[in-house]
């Protein structure tokens, strides 16, 4: 993936898109960006496309894309993508970066100060997936768009 430095997607022509996606160039304002981006989004599909969004989706799709925006700035060189899109009731968060090694979640430790960030992409997720590529890897969590009506936390898939 050659991510195009800067870019944003815009709408396709004759109606709003249902996907976004921004290159983060590394800056120290990547994350609040990421972050504003995905509130964006989040609110355009409600006004656009009359989509259910809860607050609750609004706020964990914010703290996922911190989550994995932070590390990508962490343990990668370069630039890294975000992407979000609207698939099955969900907002897919997809996160790029150039470094190939997968991130592994490590055992619970509540003495351990950080570096919980992916256990709690995965406790929030309904799904997940890491997947190595050529040119480094592709982080992938898709989070609800509405809260469930009994309340249960559903089971996080790891693809």
């Amino acid at each position: 993936m050659e991510p195009d430095p800067g870019a944003e997607d815009a709408a396709p022509p004759g109606g709003p898109a249902t996907r976004t996606s921004v290159v983060l160039a590394g800056g120290g304002t990547d994350i609040a960006r990421a972050r504003h981006v995905a509130a964006g989004f989040l609110t355009q599909m409600r006004a656009d496309h009359g989509l259910a969004v809860s607050q609750r989706a609004v706020d964990l799709t914010q703290l996922v894309v911190s989550e994995l925006v932070t590390n990508a700035r962490k343990y990668a060189p370069g630039p890294a993508r975000l992407e979000l899109r609207i698939i099955d009731g969900t907002v897919e968060v997809v996160v790029w970066d150039s470094d190939p090694v997968l991130p592994v979640a490590r055992a619970a430790d509540v003495g351990r100060v950080g570096q919980h960030g992916l256990e709690i992409v995965m406790a929030v997720a309904r799904d997940f997936a890491a997947r190595s590529e050529p040119d480094g890897k592709r982080i992938t969590a898709r989070i609800a768009l509405t809260d469930d009506p009994d309340g249960a936390v559903s089971p996080c898939r790891v693809v």
